[in-house]
């Protein structure tokens, strides 16, 4: 292990790591604020994450070639954006959704669309499970941090175990880098920060939380290779540039949109849609 740590640092595995550190802080500060402050604030950043994120989708997957489909589901989707911010959480979805269902139903035959939709329910991820999660109370606090804590356990010591350990591939036709020590050190990181996070929010360090963050972590860890597939579809590198030594915001946040969305699938099931996150970390 110690020639391999000293092997690590010798070949320069590290260059990218300063730019990816700071970019990974100051993104952090600020979500992490947001978060706190819920309401009209984080509700914001969902629907700009929402925005930046079809802009990134539809680029890669040159969905906005497709025309008028593009133009319409655009529009539809930037109007509920508009509903969401104002407070409008019923209309917005409903506007999503109509739209998104009236686009696959003109396109049932033809299926030129299937991108196009795809990055519409994939930006509809990204935009409305975590306003939903979140509320105003202190259950859907605890429950995007609790997210984000696993979420950012998983991505930060995958990257250290797979670079420190190596061995075989994950999915080499999908991401060459991602080895299974890798997933194996990010799932393990992730149960063992989500039961700490548990204890110190003083809720207790049960069996549901350990199985809660380690089905997190799976999806954030196939979110994360699902956008890698996309991109290797497409031949891209990057889904954009918007944050230094991590491109576009979607290779941010690919884990983070499949997690929350997971999240609050399990959330809904446990206690209804009036209130997902107190099924998943009750006050």
């Amino acid at each position: 292990m110690g020639l391999g740590v000293r092997r690590f640092f010798a070949e320069g595995s590290w260059s990218d790591l300063r730019s990816r550190l700071f970019s990974a802080l100051v993104l952090g500060i600020l979500v992490c604020l947001l978060v706190f402050a819920g309401g009209w604030g984080f509700r914001l950043l969902c629907c700009a994450t929402g925005f930046i994120v079809f802009d990134e989708w539809t680029r890669i997957t040159r969905a906005r070639r497709l025309r008028p489909h593009f133009t319409f589901g655009r529009r539809v989707f930037y109007l509920s954006l508009i509903a969401f911010a104002f407070g409008f959480s019923l209309l917005a979805v409903a506007i999503f959704a109509a739209g998104t269902a009236f686009l696959a139903f003109i396109d049932r035959t033809e299926r030129k669309a299937d991108w196009l939709i795809g990055g519409l329910v994939y930006a509809g991820a990204a935009t409305f499970p975590p306003a939903f999660l979140r509320g105003d109370d202190t259950a859907g606090l605890l429950t995007i941090a609790f997210l984000v804590t696993v979420v950012w356990a998983t991505d930060i010591f995958a990257y250290f175990a797979g670079r420190s350990f190596g061995g075989p591939k994950l999915m080499p036709m999908v991401s060459p880098k991602k080895t299974i020590s890798g997933a194996v050190g990010g799932l393990a990181a992730a149960i063992v920060c989500g039961a700490l996070f548990a204890h110190a929010a003083g809720t207790g360090i049960s069996l549901s939380i350990v199985a809660l963050a380690a089905l997190l972590s799976i999806a954030g860890q196939a979110g994360d290779l699902y956008e890698s597939w996309i991109k290797r579809r497409f031949g891209v590198k990057d889904s954009g540039r918007l944050i230094p030594g991590h491109g576009g915001l979607m290779d941010r946040i690919d884990a983070l949109i499949v997690a929350i969305a997971v999240a609050w699938l399990v959330g809904v099931v446990a206690s209804g849609f009036s209130d997902p996150a107190s099924g998943l970390f009750p006050a």
